[in-house]
């Protein structure tokens, strides 16, 4: 009985082997290892960052929100915003102003006695050219 040529090529097994034919290979345990010691890095550098983050935020006891900005004339800015603070310290913030391409166009500091917990304010800045928005940058305790 003759066979066809492509049943002679055909391969019983896998193409590129089985596990026992490598007997050379390494062992998975220290395979295991090295995945460990990866997610030991991966955890320690994601805790990193997230304290870098957390610490780049500065104090979160003070929170800030612009309500409105008014660009009005080209040579000032009116924003009014709020803030929360503790009731017995003081805070200071800093408003800005920017042009059409984010450009900062002023900016001024602004002194928030203790005294209140919640304060709403409107202030007034000098640009130096027409701005087109307004926000506040930070605010802290002091």
């Amino acid at each position: 009985m003759a066979t066809s040529e492509a049943e002679r090529d055909r391969q019983d097994g896998p193409i590129l082997g089985v596990p026992d034919d490598f007997p050379d290979r390494p062992e998975r345990r220290g395979r295991f290892v090295v995945h460990i010691v990866i997610a030991i890095l991966c955890a320690v550098c994601a805790a990193g960052w997230g304290y870098v983050m957390w610490a780049s935020k500065g104090n979160t006891e003070v929170i800030d929100q612009v309500i409105a900005f008014d660009p009005g004339r080209g040579d000032s800015m009116q924003i009014t915003f709020e803030v929360v603070k503790p009731s017995d310290r003081a805070a200071v913030c800093r408003l800005r102003a920017m042009d059409v391409s984010h450009g900062e166009v002023g900016s001024r500091e602004v002194t928030i006695p203790a005294g209140e917990g919640y304060v709403r304010l409107t202030e007034r800045l000098e640009t130096s050219a027409p701005a087109t928005s307004g926000d506040v940058h930070y605010c802290y305790l002091v």
